[in-house]
């Protein structure tokens, strides 16, 4: 992928919007059988550890699950990791106090990997149903993710826009 692509994606920001509204009025319309294709497609493409964006940029939702899951990891008591790492954001999920994420190396390893929180492991969402469901949140990731300004090229591309 280009080094140019967090342009392109900036620039066609309103195009890609329109196009997921578009999308998902008509419920993908079978466009969604196109995904796990594309998705990958795309990862053929990205190396994921070259980038990182997403854990230098935003920050998963730490549900009641993860932050158990992640305590016991970290040998921590809940309390405490909530306290060292944790804030509740404006939707009053918890997300991590900083970015990037404290749990990324500087070689854009995640140091909580095996155990890390179900937004990480799902993000970016470029396999399922969600790419479509929540299109707000998709053209933002395509500024984030190489992969779903990929991906969202190649479905306007073989749609025709």
């Amino acid at each position: 992928m280009h080094d140019d692509w967090q342009q392109k994606a900036r620039d066609k920001q309103k195009e890609n919007k329109q196009f997921l509204t578009k999308l998902q009025s008509r419920r993908g319309k079978g466009v969604e059988k196109l995904l796990p294709q594309l998705h990958e497609e795309a990862f053929e493409k990205i190396d994921c550890l070259q980038c990182g964006n997403c854990c230098k940029s935003i920050s998963p939702r730490f549900k009641a699950p993860d932050i158990r899951r992640i305590s016991k990891y970290l040998g921590m008591k809940e309390g405490d990791f909530i306290n060292t790492y944790l804030r509740i954001d404006s939707d009053e999920d918890y997300v991590v106090k900083f970015s990037p994420c404290p749990f990324l190396g500087a070689d854009n390893y995640c140091s909580i990997y095996d155990v890390r929180p179900g937004d990480c492991s799902n993000y970016p969402y470029t396999d399922s149903y969600d790419f479509f469901k929540r299109p707000k949140i998709t053209y933002e990731n395509s500024t984030i993710c190489p992969a779903v300004f990929y991906i969202l090229e190649k479905l306007k591309s073989q749609m025709g826009l």
